[in-house]
């Protein structure tokens, strides 16, 4: 129960991670530094869209319309940081 404990902790730690490199290699692209007729960007790039897009285009279902500003990472980052801390507070000490 430990294990699945720290795994579950982990996998939304990596996925925090694959929503900070989504944001900055849409921002280097934005500012022309990555170019995405690169092969490996565009790889790179489509991977992060598909983990997590579905999540984000959710989000930005319920958020008002900010114009070419996009909350919904930060939202999304929030919630992971929401979901780990109660894991955390409320489940670790039920395992432990």
């Amino acid at each position: 129960m430990i294990a699945i404990f720290y795994l579950i902790l982990q996998l939304l730690k990596l996925y925090s991670y694959v929503v900070i490199a989504n944001v900055v290699i849409s921002w280097l692209i934005a500012f022309n530094v990555l170019n995405t007729s690169n092969r490996f960007v565009y790889s790179i790039l489509e991977f992060t869209y598909k983990l997590t897009d579905p999540i984000l285009n959710k989000i930005r279902g319920f958020l008002p319309s900010l114009g070419a500003f996009d909350v919904s990472p930060i939202i999304l980052l929030l919630l992971i940081w929401f979901i780990e801390m109660c894991m955390k507070l409320y489940i670790a000490p039920l395992i432990f």
